[in-house]
Parts: structure tokens; C-alpha cells; sequence
């Protein structure tokens, strides 16, 4: 008669690693909540998330976070330390504290 007991516990193994993969991307997804007081040393800066990776919204057909179809679309948001966006140089320009149309999805 076979030995199964290695074998189940391979599966058991698997199941505990995709579970645990499973939850860091959910958490890594999951906003981050913020102090008011950290909230305030924050600010929108525009142009310079990477695809789905914007902080919310990523202007007309998209809902909020994560749902930028372009890296560095320039009308989704980031949220970085205050006075540091403009500072910010990406391929397609620096970061802007306002939307703007020049690099948008076709």
C-alpha cells in the first residue's frame, strides 16, 4: 500500500503558502488609514502612480484605488509628503498637484 501521508501533506503545504500570498496581496491592496495629523502633512500628487496603483480616483470610466490603466496617467493621485511632488521626475515628466489631460489611456 502507498505512503499518501508525504503526498496530503505537499497539499496541505501549498494550500498554507497560496492562502498566505493570498492575504499579503489583499493587505498590500487595503487602504492605508491615516491620522488626521498624518493626513495633513500629505498631498495629492497627480501623474505619478504606476498602473492600478494610484491612492483613488483616476478620472472619467474608473472608480478609485487601483484602477489607473497607465503608469503615470495624469489624472490619478498618490499621496506623498507634503512639498515633495512637484520633485518627483517620472518617464513622462514630474509630478503635478493638479489632473491634467497630457497623459491619459488611449
Amino acid at each position: 500500500m502507498l505512503n499518501t501521508m508525504p503526498l496530503r501533506s505537499s497539499f496541505i503545504l501549498a494550500g498554507a503558502v497560496v492562502a498566505t500570498v493570498g492575504y499579503m496581496t489583499a493587505a498590500a491592496a487595503a487602504p492605508v488609514k491615516m491620522t488626521p495629523q498624518q493626513m495633513a502633512s500629505m498631498e495629492k500628487c497627480y501623474g505619478v502612480a504606476l498602473a492600478g496603483q494610484n491612492d483613488c480616483k483616476a478620472g472619467p470610466g474608473t472608480t478609485c484605488a487601483g484602477t489607473s490603466k497607465i503608469d503615470y496617467q495624469s489624472n490619478s493621485w498618490k499621496l506623498v509628503p507634503k512639498g515633495t511632488c512637484m520633485k518627483i521626475s517620472t518617464p513622462v515628466g514630474h509630478g503635478s498637484l493638479t489632473s491634467s489631460g497630457s497623459h491619459l489611456p488611449a
